[in-house]
């Protein structure tokens, strides 16, 4: 029996896997576009990086969905001047990969400048359109 079970799983189609090393270069591409979209302001590449029904959750604001949030950026009123993530964790679960991590980042609203230490949880998942975030979720980092 076991020398047929071995023979049959040998004829099986196999499933191409990324090795870890793969996966976390993956999201390490993925954290710096989205990263890099937020400092300069590129609604279409977070456009992109969005899932349909993404849900921000972010201090002291409420819930945004992918329209909210992005009107945000369309509309120029809010600038990064820094956006830096640092202790950046990747844990995958097949078609799930969960970003922890912490936020460093400086914005503007017209005059006034705001400070943003936190720690972050984004959750990708891989539909049709590739990875994309579901949910993005901060905290503020204990000092």
């Amino acid at each position: 029996m076991d020398l047929l079970l071995a023979a049959a799983l040998s004829l099986a189609p196999t499933q191409q896997t990324q090795t870890p090393a793969d996966a976390d270069s993956e999201f390490a591409r993925l954290e710096d576009v989205w990263n890099q979209a937020h400092l300069k302001g590129d609604a279409d590449a977070l456009d992109r990086l969005f899932a349909d029904t993404i849900t921000v959750i972010v201090p002291r604001m409420v819930p945004f969905t992918k329209t909210a949030s992005l009107s945000v950026f369309r509309s120029g009123g809010m600038k990064f001047d820094r956006y830096a993530t640092s202790d950046i964790a990747v844990r995958r679960y097949e078609a799930c990969v969960v970003v922890t991590g912490r936020l460093q980042r400086s914005r503007s609203m017209g005059e006034r400048v705001m400070e943003d230490d936190w720690r972050f949880t984004k959750v990708y998942v891989r539909g049709a359109k590739g990875w994309q975030v579901v949910t993005f979720h901060a905290s503020e980092a204990a000092r």
